[in-house]
């Protein structure tokens, strides 16, 4: 059974990269006994086949062109990201936050500054739920293309 949970997680892996909890969630409903996930996963990290610092890497890479830090670290966090990886990843991706909110805001609002007190608190809004912070989205709201 082991051979075969070592060959599940090797699946897994080939699709992307896995935090040790995502994996060992994914390899639970197929194991006898929780300790034959923990070898397995054990081996794999051994290997260097599981490695959070690279699912930290893919996550961040995936959704910063869509997303702000706070999201960011609170979706590594939901994946079992330990929290100090997550708050490193977090602090490199406020270095370049209000970049990436106006690159959001861009290609969303076609760069149109908002003319109405309505209009600002929609875009604030949407730039919130995005994960950004609220400096950041007043910078980009009151600046508009300015850089």
């Amino acid at each position: 059974m082991a051979d075969s949970l070592l060959g599940r997680a090797l699946k897994l892996l080939a699709q992307r990269e896995h935090t040790r909890a995502e994996l060992a969630r994914k390899l639970a409903p197929h194991a006898e006994d929780p300790a034959e996930v923990e070898r397995a996963l054990d081996q794999c990290e051994s290997h260097g086949w599981l490695s959070e610092r690279r699912a930290v890497e893919q996550l961040v890479h995936a959704r910063r062109s869509r997303f702000g830090a706070r999201r960011i670290e609170r979706d590594l966090l939901a994946k079992g990201v330990s929290g100090e990886a997550a708050a490193a990843a977090a602090l490199k991706l406020r270095s370049g936050e209000l970049g990436a909110a106006r690159e959001v805001w861009r290609r969303k609002f076609r760069g149109r500054v908002p003319r109405t007190p309505a209009e600002r608190a929609r875009q604030a809004r949407f730039l919130q739920g995005r994960g950004f912070d609220l400096g950041t989205i007043m910078k980009v709201l009151k600046g508009g293309d300015e850089q």
